[in-house]
């Protein structure tokens, strides 16, 4: 969906995947595009894009040392309510928020003034998991909320749930967010990504009886 080429990164981000940069020639700013499975975290003046579907992102920034991050992340399956945080789909989503957490203290952002800005969780599987589709989207809106509840991190504001993709541009140095719902033709690039990216996601889940590295 984002027509850049891999650049070696200025700010911290994770180095199992390349990062996506673009020049933005509307916003006269840099572009770093992620995708399902990756985050990036930013202090310069630049753009932080995603394009989502059922995956969640939450913008992660400290506003007064002008530090953000986004993250890109999808639950494998729907969340057993009574150990929110311990079941295995619950896992991949801790795992996506703490990445996110650990690079922005890394790179100068104060844990106790982190705020955040969620959106996604539409469900665009629809068309071939059915009410399994729905389920997901939930999870994955009902982790991201609870998570920041739950670390005490305030939600500035958030977008979420529907039928339709989000188009994410983040801009971390002053926790501005723009979003636009896309039409029909992306949402089905969308869903393609997405579910292939969920399948891989379930591949790799433990085997019931199998060992799990915590």
């Amino acid at each position: 969906m984002w027509n850049a080429a891999p650049h070696p990164a200025r700010s911290p981000c994770s180095e199992a995947y390349p990062v996506y940069r673009q020049f933005n020639h509307k916003f006269n700013r840099e572009m770093v595009s992620i995708h399902p499975g990756e985050y990036y975290v930013s202090g310069d003046d630049e753009i932080i894009a995603t394009v989502l579907g059922s995956c969640v992102a939450v913008a992660l920034f400290d506003p007064t040392r002008r530090i953000g991050g986004l993250n890109h992340f999808m639950l494998p399956g729907s969340l057993d309510r009574q150990q929110f945080f311990m079941s295995r789909s619950g896992k991949y989503g801790m795992y996506a928020m703490e990445l996110l957490i650990n690079a922005l203290l890394k790179s100068g952002a104060s844990r106790d003034a982190l705020r955040a800005k969620v959106f996604g969780g539409g469900s665009v599987l629809n068309v071939n998991l059915g009410d399994a589709a729905t389920s997901i989207s939930r999870s994955n809106i009902e982790f991201a909320l609870q998570f920041l509840e739950t670390e005490g991190i305030p939600v500035d504001s958030s977008d979420t749930g529907g039928t339709h993709a989000r188009k994410i541009l983040f801009f971390p140095a002053n926790t501005r967010v723009m979003l636009k719902r896309l039409g029909d033709r992306t949402r089905i690039e969308v869903e393609h990504e997405e579910k292939e990216y969920l399948e891989k996601l379930q591949a790799d889940r433990p085997k019931p009886g199998s060992a799990e590295l915590l």
